[in-house]
């Protein structure tokens, strides 16, 4: 496998992500609705950290930010952090069976739902409601699904 088809899977998939989070869904599918730009990105940086990096996780959250209309780089630092996490600890999540995995990836995933919140806090957006915590916990559930979807597209390394 050539180093640009890695790649382009990886921004495809990053695109389909991103799409994803901005399909338009009645308000009580949208509680429930995961973050799947960052579950993408999360599986990326897990699973072949070199060929995504945090290139694509912060390219991701501008991305975002852009698509959202969200204050310019809020996203981007909290898929950037989100992303070194997945990165540093690769090895140590990669090697442990998927429930294991969906509670680093909960943990991730309030961790980044943390920082937006803090960021919607110092810039004086309004503090949603509790729901917004919600699509965390659909996001660890869904986790083997991820994986297991995504695994099909790519060699085990």
């Amino acid at each position: 496998m050539s180093e640009r088809h890695p790649r382009l899977l990886i921004l495809t998939t990053a695109i389909i992500g991103l799409v994803l989070m901005l399909v338009p869904l009645p308000h009580w599918a949208t509680v429930f609705w995961p973050a799947f730009l960052v579950l993408v990105v999360l599986y990326w940086s897990i699973m072949m950290p070199r060929a995504g990096g945090m290139t694509l996780g912060f390219g991701s959250g501008l991305a975002l930010d852009a698509c959202q209309g969200s204050l310019l780089g809020e996203h981007a630092l909290a898929l950037s952090f989100v992303t070194y996490l997945a990165i540093r600890l690769h090895l140590l999540v990669r090697a442990k069976p998927l429930f294991e995995q969906s509670l680093f990836v909960f943990a991730a995933l309030m961790a980044y739902e943390a920082l937006l919140w803090v960021i919607d806090g110092w810039t004086g957006y309004a503090l949603s409601t509790p729901t917004r915590w919600v699509p965390t916990l659909t996001g660890g559930l869904i986790w083997p699904l991820v994986v297991g979807l995504l695994g099909r597209f790519h060699l085990a390394r």
